[in-house]
């Protein structure tokens, strides 16, 4: 623990298990206060008691961010409660990712998908961003995808709400960097938990066949690239979508 982050207080939606329990974790390693998000608070309550075995800050609380505004303000305002009046980090990753074919998504799913993946945090950061310009400036930090830039069968509805969080993500760098708030973006690639020695490969790992990495990436990749656009090493950093994939949207794939 370096502690580059003492101090401050992190809001992480979505952080019970995988790409956000790696991030609220990584955040309170460095000396964060850390809100832990979730639907399932039986998840969310074991991330909070790891954290703070570790010896860091966090505390739970439950929030069904369906794209509402007002979901997404009371989570605002309870989670500014809770870290004692202020937010200084907002990492906007909960996400959802049903994957049906164009000509078989429905209105429901369409608009499920898009309240959970674009208005939830829209809302979010507008009732956020201000808290930190009050208070004299803070981070904001998006979670994009690959597959905005890359397209893939049966993935045109996810692809479409991460491409709208990364164009977001300048908009917003734009209109809350001249009051002191950092808005970026990380983009990961094909990410999985470590898998039990003798399991099967997952079919993820196909995607990253030919690239320099040449294997999927974990959530502390995503994590790491959080912790540092967050913090102040990253304070000439805004508007900016930074690929964590391995090298599978930059570089030429090479059949393997």
């Amino acid at each position: 623990m370096t502690e580059r982050l003492r101090d401050k207080t992190a809001l992480v939606t979505g952080s019970t298990s995988n790409i956000g329990q790696a991030i609220a974790e990584a955040l309170a390693s460095e000396g964060a206060h850390v809100v832990v998000s979730g639907r399932n608070r039986e998840r969310g309550e074991r991330v909070v008691e790891g954290i703070r075995t570790s010896g860091g800050r966090a505390d739970f609380l439950v929030a069904d961010l369906d794209g509402s505004a007002e979901a997404s303000r009371d989570l605002a305002e309870r989670a500014r409660h809770t870290l004692g009046g202020r937010i200084d980090i907002l990492v906007n990753n909960a996400g959802i990712y049903p994957a049906p074919g164009t000509a078989d998504t429905d209105e429901k799913t369409f608009d499920q998908v898009y309240g959970v993946n674009v208005k939830a945090p829209f809302f979010l950061t507008a009732a956020v961003a201000p808290i930190m310009a009050e208070a004299g400036g803070g981070a904001v930090v998006n979670l994009g995808s690959w597959i905005a830039r890359l397209g893939v069968p049966l993935g045109a509805l996810y692809s479409s709400t991460k491409g709208a969080m990364e164009t977001l993500t300048r908009a917003w760098a734009a209109e809350f960097g001249p009051l002191g708030v950092r808005v970026n973006a990380v983009s990961p690639g094909v990410i999985l938990p470590p898998s039990p020695e003798g399991a099967e490969p997952h079919p993820g790992e196909v995607m990253m066949k030919g690239t320099p990495a040449g294997r999927v990436g974990t959530p502390d990749a995503i994590a790491h690239a959080v912790v540092w656009l967050a913090g102040d090493e990253a304070a000439f950093v805004h508007g900016t979508v930074v690929d964590v994939d391995g090298g599978r949207t930059g570089v030429a794939v090479v059949a393997a």
